[in-house]
């Protein structure tokens, strides 16, 4: 999971067999680091080979969380490198509407901050649609952008991300492929997915300016780039599915010269990486064979141990059913596999042969350290884990690696000065800087970064939430750490990247509690990749530990649990704890001490319900599953995955 970045990073390529499915030529990267380099390098070999010719380089861009790794790779090689942009024109993909170029919100900010300022780009070559033309001067405007385009010898490479509706620039579902430069209406999904950068989908402009599908297929090269799970399902079904306006991407099909640039994440349900048996013979190992079993029970409906030679040759298995001797041999060895991941000792169970369990028994009360990213993941994610600890007598530690306070609401703030001003009638020091805090609030503007003393009450908030959880799970307050990374505090969506210092916060913590098992966030689809960056920190904490020859994280094993946007396959789970009535109503109310995201969260992502509400049925939904395998039937299953660091 901790890659590293390499400009030899291993690009997987499909033989003509295993790509029958895939309509679009697809090259899967072991993480969106090195897929950005290797996107980066073919933009400055291009750069490189027309400034020998004496040529310039017509670049289309595009903006959003997607494309800023491959911009900071050209920025390097433009620093390091000697990399010129003077030969380069620019024209960008899309900008909202209406939209004032200084906007925090705004394209021309985020590429002058993630790459124009940076390089020696000429202004003038750097085009991105206008957001302050008037509504009556659009359509020229729009046309003329397309003439520029033309002007300019058309796109040499366009750059794309893609949409969660199969998107590409602002093309919505239902546009033409042979659409060009245009003001559109923006789908709800876009702009459900675009709030948490607007502070409220209420603050989302309805309306943007985009290029044409047509005017993106003009472009002699198109690489489309995806990263996380998250993105999965659509690059699936605009690689391998049918050519439908309904998904815009789909019509990507059609160019001679397109390649989808993947990393293992978003290329996880193309047909050859989620069921690669249906392209072709597999080489069998213990993963495989307990991920096809399991597909192939949930594709009939049928337990595990009901599964017959028949099924299985009849989906592309006769080999395994050869290799292995029979169904029932398969369906056995996968059914004990999945029983042995069943535990309600999470600890380990004491004086019990732990050999088939996924924890061991010594010592019979660990320390147990669980990271948050935010102030309420580990009750959201792992509550009845957490509860089952505590309730079992370990030494059960909280690290909550940040402060969580841009997710806090602003009224937040006013009711808590307001409780704090009562009590302190006389306390006109206070009562100055409530009034202070009340000015700033009025006067804020959506996505305004707050002042730093109210950055520090909502932090303040979220804490003290984070402690009455920890009170109600029995976790004493003396063991809940508050980190605070300094990666996290810009008080804006945007993050800096992990430092030093948030790697030595980290560090030092572990080193301090010295756990037998260690709890992090593995969810890396959540918004703003904050999961990400929090798993980053304590991957690269850890193997300085394992550098550093320290004694204790020899004993020590790394469960990996989801977050609040998505669970871990069946097949990858190798330990679930099973959660009952009582325990998911005792987690839910741990979830309710937060209740600055009660209700209605800052940033609740694609799905629009309340957390508690995703994970209860994301819990039931892991115990369903399980019955339906032919597992004993639970109420709630909460899933974990070891991460073997050394």
């Amino acid at each position: 999971m901790a890659q590293k970045t390499s400009s030899k990073d291993p690009v997987v390529k499909p033989n003509e067999k295993q790509k029958k499915f895939e309509k679009v030529n697809t090259l899967m990267h072991s993480n969106s680091e090195n897929a950005s380099l290797y996107v980066a390098q073919e933009i400055a070999s291009l750069i490189r080979q027309r400034q020998k010719q004496g040529k310039m380089a017509v670049l289309g861009l595009a903006t959003g969380s997607t494309p800023t790794k491959v911009y900071d790779f050209l920025v390097k090689f433009h620093r390091k490198e000697g990399l010129s942009f003077k030969n380069v024109i620019c024209f960008n993909l899309d900008e909202y509407y209406p939209m004032q170029p200084d906007s925090i919100h705004s394209y021309v900010r985020f590429m002058n901050e993630h790459l124009f300022d940076h390089i020696d780009i000429k202004k003038e070559n750097a085009n991105i649609p206008d957001g302050t033309v008037s509504k009556e001067e659009v359509k020229t405007y729009c046309e003329n952008y397309e003439k520029k385009i033309l002007n300019a010898g058309g796109l040499d490479i366009q750059i794309l991300g893609i949409g969660r509706t199969g998107h590409i620039g602002f093309n919505e579902p239902g546009s033409s492929m042979h659409s060009k430069t245009r003001l559109v209406r923006l789908d709800r999904v876009t702009k459900l997915d675009a709030a948490s950068d607007f502070f409220g989908q209420e603050n989302v402009p309805s309306r943007a300016l985009t290029m044409g599908v047509g005017t993106i297929m003009n472009a002699k090269r198109i690489i489309l780039m995806a990263w996380g799970e998250g993105k999965a399902q659509i690059v699936q079904e605009a690689v391998e599915g049918e050519i439908r306006e309904s998904v815009p991407a789909t019509f990507l099909q059609h160019h001679n010269n397109c390649d989808f640039i993947l990393d293992e994440a978003s290329a996880s349900f193309l047909t050859r990486v989620k069921t690669p048996w249906l392209v072709g013979d597999c080489e069998w190992n213990e993963k495989l064979i307990k991920k096809a079993a399991i597909w192939l029970s949930e594709k009939l409906g049928k337990a595990i141990l009901k599964l017959t030679n028949e099924d299985y040759n009849e989906y592309g298995m006769g080999s395994l059913v050869a290799e292995i001797g029979s169904a029932e041999q398969i369906n056995l060895k996968v059914f004990n596999q999945l029983q042995r991941t069943i535990t309600g000792w999470p600890g380990g169970k004491p004086n019990a042969d732990n050999s088939q369990r996924p924890e061991r028994e010594l010592p019979h009360q660990k320390r147990s350290l669980i990271f948050s990213p935010h102030p309420d993941d580990d009750v959201i994610s792992m509550g009845g884990t957490l509860l089952r600890l505590v309730d079992q007598k370990h030494e059960v530690h909280v690290a909550y690696q940040t402060s969580g306070n841009i997710a806090v609401f602003d009224d937040e703030v006013i009711r808590f000065l307001d409780f704090a001003t009562g009590i302190e009638k006389d306390d006109k020091q206070l009562q100055e800087r409530f009034r202070n805090v009340r000015q700033f609030l009025s006067n804020k503007s959506p996505g305004q970064i707050d002042s730093p003393e109210i950055q520090e009450f909502k932090g303040l908030i979220r804490k003290g939430e984070a402690l009455a959880a920890c009170r109600y799970c029995g976790v004493p307050e003396e063991n809940a750490h508050f980190l605070n990374l300094p990666f996290y505090e810009t008080g804006a969506v945007k993050k800096k990247p992990h430092s030093e210092e948030d790697i030595k916060i980290t560090y030092d913590l572990l080193n301090q509690i010295q756990p037998h098992q260690i709890f992090a966030a593995g969810d890396l689809s959540d918004p703003h990749g904050t999961h990400r960056v929090c798993l980053q920190v304590i991957f690269k904490a850890l193997d300085r530990l394992v550098e550093d020859k320290v004694d204790w994280i020899k004993d020590c094993y790394v469960w990996l649990y989801r977050g609040a946007w998505q669970e871990w396959d069946i097949s990858d789970m190798e330990m679930t704890v099973p959660i009952g009535p009582k325990d998911m109503a005792r987690k839910i109310s741990a979830i309710f001490k937060h209740q600055s995201q009660k209700d209605a969260a800052m940033f609740p992502g694609n799905d629009e319900r309340e957390f508690w509400q995703r994970a209860e049925q994301r819990n039931k939904e892991t115990a369903h599953k399980y019955n339906a395998l032919g597992m004993a039937e639970y109420e709630a299953m909460e899933g974990f995955v070891r991460y073997h660091f050394n």
